[in-house]
């Protein structure tokens, strides 16, 4: 199998060096990877590097404690309170959505699809 040595400088797009420093890494990757990347980043016009670094950004925004704590945890209909509108996960309460507007099935089983903030966006598992 034949794997790409490429060096990734971390620079973002408008040229700032990150961290004030240009880290420098050898990244292996498969012929059939490194094609990949090269084809979306020939179609963004950018560079593989540049284009591996705007991937890492983005991937970068896009976690916050909620997101990592809550995204895809399972969650008991019991445990949703439609009094108050909130809803207990692990011992703390907060509000909540549920993605389709429906009602509360307290027998049901419910994930989280989306944490913004103190909000949990909640989806009811089919069985």
């Amino acid at each position: 199998m034949m794997h790409h040595l490429l060096t990734i400088s971390l620079i973002n797009e408008s040229g700032y060096i990150m961290g004030d420093t240009e880290k420098r890494f050898l990244l292996r990757l498969s012929q059939q990877l490194y094609e990949k990347l090269a084809a979306e980043a020939t179609e963004k016009n950018k560079s593989v590097n540049a284009y591996i670094v705007s991937l890492l950004e983005d991937a970068e925004g896009d976690t916050n404690f909620e997101h990592r704590q809550f995204i895809g945890r399972a969650i008991a209909g019991k445990n949703i309170y439609v009094e108050s509108g909130l809803v207990m996960v692990s011992g703390i309460y907060y509000r909540y959505l549920i993605d389709d507007n429906s009602h509360v099935d307290k027998r049901a089983r419910y994930t989280v699809i989306e944490a913004n903030g103190n909000i949990l966006t909640l989806r009811k598992i089919k069985e």
